[in-house]
């Protein structure tokens, strides 16, 4: 199964061959990526004034996803996996921006930033087999 993901067999990560660990290669652009985007959405969010208890208290909201999980791996991936896309918060983001619409602004800003943080921990995307299974490699280990 771990050739399926892209990982090598004989240490289990999703590096490159012969680097052992994720902190090199693809996985650790990727996370770089992820702390990127977290540190622009706080930052971002920071400049417009918006609050601070809103930010703690929706940060972890997309992982309500997970709960998806106890219907079957595969739901359960494919919702964690529409909650953690920034295909859909960039968007939300600019059309908060757009429109003069500072609570949706707020709340993209807040969901880029649990995206970004999540992918900089090392926790990605899912695929449907189970939930430590990720375009990052395996978490839970």
């Amino acid at each position: 199964m771990a050739a399926s993901f892209g990982m090598d067999a004989r240490n289990g990560d999703s590096s490159a061959p012969g680097i052992s660990g994720a902190a090199h290669g693809p996985c650790a652009v990727l996370r770089l990526e992820g702390a990127a985007a977290f540190a622009a959405s706080a930052a971002l969010y920071a400049h417009a004034g918006f609050s601070w208890p809103l930010f703690a208290g929706l940060l972890l909201a997309p992982d309500l996803a997970m709960l998806f999980y106890l219907v079957n791996p595969r739901i359960g991936a494919a919702a964690y996996n529409v909650a953690h896309a920034y295909a859909l918060t960039l968007p939300l983001a600019l059309f908060g921006f757009l429109a003069g619409r500072p609570a949706v602004l707020a709340v993209a800003l807040i969901w880029i930033a649990h995206i970004g943080l999540d992918r900089a921990l090392g926790y990605g995307l899912k695929y449907p087999t189970r939930f430590g299974d990720t375009h990052l490699g395996r978490t839970g280990r």
